[in-house]
């Protein structure tokens, strides 16, 4: 896929939990460091960076003892609140080997659909941003549930995009971009690098579940995708076996499937 990238100067990048760990559930940390090195080159290109991080479940499972296939709520909560120190301490160390300053935003769907609180965190976000930091946000899983929550992370990214009115959404999942099938399942699915409707056809092609280590999947990436492309951000979605397609993306070419108008 090719795109002009001249223009593009605020991007929210989304890092899912089956990109950041092993299949062990536990943090891949070669994988982070890699991330790591080219998020800080990017942003030292002059590009803003916003970093929506999953990971701090997985993160806090590796201390508390909890089993992931056995996971309560409450479990689920306090796990996150150990995990998210530990997420957090080890994008600070990595980032500042690069002199990256970052900062921890943590959202809740109360915040989103206020709009006094909304507007606070859209300021905090813009100035973070104007004086070079990297804001890495993450949903409040503390103190969310099910009735509270925003979602998975895929509709976190495509929220804040909105609410810094950011010039790209990319999507870093475990696949490269949508099928018009399952391709785990289905060898013969078609790629297709690019939508710039998320039409009813298209959500056809996004059933099926995320990983087990996710908790998306392909019909929530559509659904963000609906959501910026409507408020004029295009959204991409790249396969994060290899952090550095990033660089790809940013150079124009890269596989992937983007979404809008180009």
């Amino acid at each position: 896929m090719k795109i002009s990238t001249d223009k593009i100067k605020r991007v929210v990048i989304k890092v899912g939990t089956s990109t950041l760990t092993h299949s062990s559930g536990y943090i891949n940390i070669r994988k982070v460091e890699k991330l790591v090195s080219c998020l800080a080159d990017i942003h030292n290109s002059g590009k803003e960076i916003i970093l929506v991080s999953s990971g701090a479940v997985s993160c806090g499972l590796a201390k508390t003892g909890f089993r992931r296939d056995t996971l309560t709520t409450e479990q689920k909560q306090a796990a996150a609140a150990v995990g998210q120190c530990q997420l957090i301490d080890m994008y600070a160390r990595r980032f500042s080997d690069f002199g990256a300053t970052i900062a921890q935003i943590l959202l809740t769907r109360s915040v989103i659909d206020n709009k006094e609180l909304r507007d606070h965190a859209s300021t905090t976000i813009e100035l973070l941003l104007g004086q070079g930091i990297i804001p890495i946000v993450n949903e409040n899983d503390t103190i969310s549930n099910e009735q509270i929550k925003i979602g998975s992370n895929d509709t976190l990214a495509a929220t804040v995009s909105a609410l810094c009115n950011a010039d790209l959404c990319i999507n870093v999942s475990d696949v490269d971009g949508l099928y018009d099938s399952d391709p785990r399942q289905n060898p013969d699915a078609k790629f297709i690098e690019y939508v710039p409707v998320v039409s009813d056809d298209i959500y056809s092609f996004g059933k099926g579940a995320g990983t087990a280590r996710g908790t998306g999947g392909m019909t929530a990436k559509l659904e963000s995708a609906k959501y910026t492309t409507e408020r004029g951000i295009p959204m991409i979605i790249v396969n994060g076996a290899d952090p550095e397609i990033l660089y790809d993306v940013f150079d124009g070419d890269f596989v992937g499937t983007y979404f809008g108008v180009k």
